[in-house]
């Protein structure tokens, strides 16, 4: 990078040694600031963390136990659309979020850009670099959120020496790829107005997990986000949306959604909703 600088350099006016050193002082910045923007930015005490039942096994003493110091409560405060990693960067950790909420997304050869999930307190994002040891989607913040950094080689080494612990991440993280899974194939066999209502249905079952309302809920992703995850356009979310009200079913003010009739949803959806 020096390098291309600086023949890029030579082929202008002379520059003065203080330029050249401004230069590389500013460069050197750039860099440090994005190692510290990818860096963990502190220390939880994960034993009051509300999504610590979604990380660990309730049995690990988290402040007791060697084996798994340094690997939780490392969490990392984030920026709305800031990315926590994007593809092709190496993957190091997986991450939980503590707070707030997120998007993946993968972009094709063409620039196309295409919502693989949303995540919410307490799920699992970077498993999709496990297998390469590079991402392949970007994960960014859709609003000022907290994530926790989990060093993947050390989540490892703690599985090792803990097979409650092992075990535990292992129904979890499986439970990440089924609910994606799961969500994708039904939306490849439903209507249009079927898949935003498996959409709404999904998040207030993720929703009530975490103790939250199943009923009342802020949709923290844009009409064109959600369109891009289930496959539809601005127009066809917002009218679906528009219908669903009409039909009693729920109540749409903005971002915040009321659903007044699970049990119609449900047989709306006509298929059982992962969660």
């Amino acid at each position: 990078m020096y390098n291309t600088t600086f023949a890029e350099i030579g082929t202008q006016p002379p520059v003065t040694p203080s330029a050249q050193a401004s230069a590389i002082a500013w460069l050197e910045t750039e860099r440090d600031d994005a190692a510290k923007a990818a860096a963990p930015s502190g220390r939880n005490d994960c034993a009051h963390c509300a999504s610590r039942r979604f990380c660990m096994p309730d049995d690990v003493d988290t402040g007791g136990a060697a084996g798994i110091q340094g690997v939780f409560g490392n969490y990392r405060k984030v920026k709305q659309g800031e990315a926590i990693f994007r593809a092709g960067e190496t993957f190091r950790n997986l991450y939980v979020v503590k707070s707030g909420s997120y998007k993946t997304v993968a972009i094709d050869n063409e620039g196309r850009e295409q919502i693989i999930g949303f995540q919410i307190a307490g799920e699992f994002m970077g498993l999709d670099g496990i297998s390469t040891g590079q991402h392949v989607l970007d994960a960014i913040a859709l609003e000022d959120s907290v994530v926790c950094c989990l060093p993947f080689n050390d989540l490892v080494a703690a599985g090792d020496r803990s097979l409650s612990m092992r075990n535990h991440l292992h129904r979890l993280m499986s439970r990440e790829l089924v609910r994606e899974s799961a969500m994708l194939m039904l939306i490849g066999r439903m209507t249009a107005l079927e898949r935003l209502v498996a959409f709404l249905l999904n998040l207030s079952k993720r929703y009530a997990q975490r103790g939250y309302s199943a009923q009342e809920f802020n949709l923290r992703m844009t009409r064109d986000e959600i369109g891009c995850h289930l496959g539809l356009t601005l127009e066809t979310v917002s009218r679906s949306l528009s219908k669903l009200s009409a039909l009693g079913l729920i109540k749409c003010t903005g971002k915040q959604v009321s659903i007044k009739d699970t049990a119609g949803l449900e047989r709306m959806a006509g298929h059982s909703i992962p969660q």
